[in-house]
């Protein structure tokens, strides 16, 4: 790109403007992160305002005093590609900086733990530890979820689970736990993955205490008052469609009758939040520490947030255009397998084709943080009532067509009194925990049909739980109805 199109730019991922070399320590920022993140110009003798060349001085020394900076600063070794260029009379240094295969780069004065930077939208942040393991790891080309847990055995797997996502597919024995890499050989033993304790750990929360979704609806377009709020606990490939029933049960459709069909239309575009919600899924960092995947449904617009920036060498522009690197190998492996994702890199791209076709405004995709966010901008407000009671027949309705037998079965558990976990899960002749929680609880609570007695204290080991006037009205109105009672 030539130097009059480059100054006709905002600075952003991949370029930066100084006006000289005065201060030359945010420089050198930059360029350590543009060299640990995506590449990267910047560009000498401009005023970083007005974007008006005002040249330097005495270029060519200007030129041997910024190689011998970064040589003297910056460690591993970095070896930029130094031009000269003129403009409206002005000279300026051009300071193009690839992505490095030696990386994580940083400030010698700073250290490898606290001077490693990369570059976030127009800015450069320091690297927390996760990150710069994962600096490293991506210039090893190693995935994070295909590391051993070498404590860990096939036990510590959900091993029914796995058996009844596939149920319809294929038997999975030893040997296809290894190809799709959940287990792995270490010290002689096959292991869970991380991946596989990612997808299917029975113990999740003590490895990944962040691997959760957290869903919420908040009352206008800020999150100063919360509606509605859900955790997620559920395997990976199945927290799908609890997140879609979420963002379902609080929207609105309308139904077009023709001579032919019947078509629900609905006030959210449930083909993008869910390619959105995918790829969050897919492509969070799980190593970083302190939040989970994160959705909010305000009333003019949707945001699906995960953990993690973007690879190194990947941009915005990159995922809009269907460039696509894997983070986690194995979970997007198995959302592959489950026919959850069709091909790598396809579903950004689909996102913004199904916008444009729908007549919607285009999604917006930016790096906050540590974190991605996927912007849903709605075609139309969404205004909420002041109460969970007030939720409109048509979200009851839809909320139904989602119950499952193990729903319906937990639901008429619960019809004469509340119960604990353990008196639920003994009437319903269950022994594993995390299939009654994630397969017959969960949904139920994320139905609104369920509800806890000490929801102040969901841990409690005194908690019960009862159906909700919802539960009553639906176990009355549809279970009874069809048995004849």
């Amino acid at each position: 790109m030539v130097i009059d199109e480059l100054l006709q730019q905002d600075e952003g991922k991949i370029l930066e403007f100084k006006r000289d070399l005065s201060s030359p320590q945010n420089l050198l920022k930059a360029l350590i992160a543009f060299a640990n993140t995506a590449g990267g110009k910047v560009i000498v003798g401009v005023n970083d305002k007005t974007r008006l060349p005002i040249g330097i001085d005495k270029p060519l020394d200007e030129e041997e005093r910024l190689c011998n900076l970064i040589a003297d600063s910056i460690s591993p070794r970095l070896v930029p590609n130094i031009e000269m260029t003129t403009i409206a009379g002005k000279t300026l240094l051009v300071v193009e900086v690839f992505l490095s295969g030696s990386r994580p780069h940083f400030l010698k004065a700073e250290g490898p733990e606290s001077g490693v930077y990369v570059r976030l939208g127009s800015t450069n942040r320091q690297a927390d530890r996760e990150l710069i393991a994962e600096l490293r790891r991506t210039a090893e080309g190693v995935a994070f979820d295909e590391l051993p847990l070498s404590d860990l055995s096939v036990d510590d797997l959900d091993l029914a689970a796995i058996k009844t996502l596939f149920h319809d597919k294929r038997d999975l024995g030893e040997n296809d736990l290894c190809t799709l890499r959940l287990l792995t050989k270490e010290q002689g033993r096959l292991v869970p993955t991380k991946g596989a304790m990612l997808l299917f750990g029975k113990d999740r929360e003590r490895y990944f205490p962040d691997a959760w979704v957290q869903c919420g609806r908040f009352v206008g377009k800020d999150k100063a008052e919360i509606f509605d709020h859900i955790e997620l606990y559920d395997h990976l490939p199945q927290a799908v469609d609890s997140i879609m029933l979420f963002l379902k049960k609080h929207a609105m459709r309308s139904a077009d009758f023709s001579e032919v069909r019947r078509k629900d239309v609905w006030s959210i575009p449930l083909g993008i939040l869910r390619e959105a919600v995918i790829n969050a899924l897919v492509h969070a960092d799980y190593s970083q520490r302190g939040t989970p995947i994160r959705i909010a449904f305000f009333d003019d617009r949707i945001e699906i947030e995960n953990p993690g920036i973007l690879l190194p060498g990947m941009t915005i522009d990159d995922m809009r255009q269907g460039v696509s690197k894997i983070r986690n190998h194995v979970i997007a492996r198995m959302f592959r397998e489950l026919n959850l994702i069709e091909q790598w890199g396809s579903g950004v791209r689909r996102i913004f084709k199904e916008a444009a076709e729908q007549g919607l405004p285009a999604p917006e995709i930016v790096e906050i943080g540590m974190r991605m966010r996927f912007i849903v901008p709605l075609s139309e407000m969404l205004i909420l009532q002041t109460s969970a009671e007030q939720v409109t027949e048509q979200v009851i309705e839809q909320v139904i067509e989602q119950v499952t037998e193990q729903v319906r079965r937990i639901l008429n558990c619960l019809e004469h009194k509340p119960l604990g976990a353990r008196d639920a899960m003994h009437n319903l002749g269950l022994r594993h925990r995390p299939t009654f929680f994630y397969d017959y609880l969960q949904p139920a609570i994320d139905a609104a049909l369920v509800e806890m007695t000490q929801p102040e204290s969901p841990k409690s080991p005194t908690q019960k739980y009862r159906l909700t006037n919802k539960g009553i009205a639906f176990l009355t109105r549809h279970f009874h109805s069809e048995s004849g009672q």
